[in-house]
């Protein structure tokens, strides 16, 4: 039985890709490690089929949050022992579990849930950028197996570094059951409330939309949009709720009721440009017809299964006529609605899993039989 480790800096309850790699993994007969970060407010760890371990810091974000938290992941993996792979997600975990797959002289695994160097976080800060673009160039030629979201992030990386990139897509599990859950009539937003994400405009678009809005996540963006809904009145009259960070298991429930999902992105840089965010198949395998912007994962996907409106600009009127076309239109509503539950059956994480299990199965060639004379 292989043992692997993987290091991200989430809080493991909220990291779905991880946690569908994860499982997957352990089912395939490997011994798995999940090490990722604490936060003061973190809730007890869900059960899980791998290990779990988390690491407590004194900060909790910018400059200091990604030194300490790497130097105290660098001190952890120092301490393991027998693991055959090392990997991490992302940039922000790499040098640490990089120099420690190296000093065991075993495979490093990198996952690049987007590209970090592309982030509009990091695009607007010249410094800041070069900084992790070092990082980048050091790390990613250096990986035995690299892999990411979606197909067009795979293919830059690629150009970029003239190496080979796999493709493991943030897709939902297929729920071997789907009982009829009656629809709420609310529009959803999951996910993280930072820059680019339509969410301004999307507050600005309620008052002239005859629905709830729900919004399942925290950010950067989280006091300021907190602030501007209060403005508007949307806090008192119920118009808007913000329900915080949701564990996965309770967030398919409020998905599963929703009536519109929101899954929009402004180009904000490369890494918004070629995503391919997990929402996208949450809505999708819950029934539930979706906005996107005009962005090429997002285009390709609905043009072969048709499961979502396309928002052209992402302004307040924009998303008004969008939302209010979706929902005064029941026709529309419910072809879009069927083509989910169609496309689920092709696109689940028991389809895309088979290639995460080749790629890692890859990394240990079988070895030859010897045949005794």
């Amino acid at each position: 039985m292989r043992r692997l480790l993987f290091a991200v800096t989430t809080d493991l309850n909220y990291d779905q890709r991880m946690q569908r790699i994860c499982a997957s993994l352990a089912g395939a007969g490997y011994q798995v490690r999940l090490v990722g970060r604490e936060w003061r407010a973190s809730k007890p760890l869900t059960a899980q089929p791998y290990e779990q371990h988390r690491l407590r810091c004194w900060f909790s974000k910018g400059k200091l949050f990604y030194l300490e938290y790497n130097l105290r992941l660098l001190l952890y993996l120092l301490g393991q022992r027998g693991f055959a792979a090392y990997g991490c997600a992302d940039l922000d975990a790499a040098l640490p579990t990089w120099l420690r797959a190296r000093l065991g002289g075993v495979p490093f695994v990198y996952d690049a849930h987007e590209l970090f160097t592309e982030v509009p976080e990091v695009v607007g800060r010249p410094a800041v950028r070069r900084l992790w673009l070092a990082v980048e160039r050091f790390v990613v030629p250096r990986a035995t197996l690299a892999y990411t979201v979606g197909p067009a992030l795979a293919r830059l990386f690629q150009q970029r570094y003239g190496r080979p990139f796999g493709t493991v897509r943030n897709i939902s599990r297929l729920a071997e059951s789907a009982p009829a859950v009656a629809s709420e009539g609310y529009i959803l937003y999951q996910g993280a409330l930072n820059a680019g994400r339509g969410l301004e405009a999307l507050l600005e678009a309620m008052p002239q939309v005859p629905a709830r809005l729900i919004i399942c996540g925290e950010g950067d963006l989280s006091d300021s949009l907190r602030g501007r809904a209060e403005e508007l009145g949307l806090l008192q009259s119920g118009r808007v709720e913000f329900r915080g960070y949701v564990l996965p298991a309770a967030l398919r429930e409020v998905t599963a009721r929703a009536a519109v999902g929101i899954s929009v992105l402004e180009n904000l840089g490369l890494s918004y440009y070629y995503s391919l965010a997990n929402k996208f198949f949450d809505y999708l395998h819950a029934g539930v017809p979706q906005l996107i912007s005009p962005l090429p994962e997002y285009l390709a996907l609905n043009e072969q299964y048709h499961v979502a409106e396309v928002v052209p600009e992402l302004t307040p009127a924009a998303l008004t006529a969008a939302l209010n076309g979706l929902l005064g239109t029941p026709a529309r509503y419910q072809q879009l609605a069927e083509h989910c539950r169609r496309a689920r059956l092709e696109l689940n994480w028991q389809r895309e899993e088979q290639e995460l299990l080749r790629l890692y199965a890859a990394l240990w060639p079988a070895e030859p039989k010897t045949v005794s004379a």
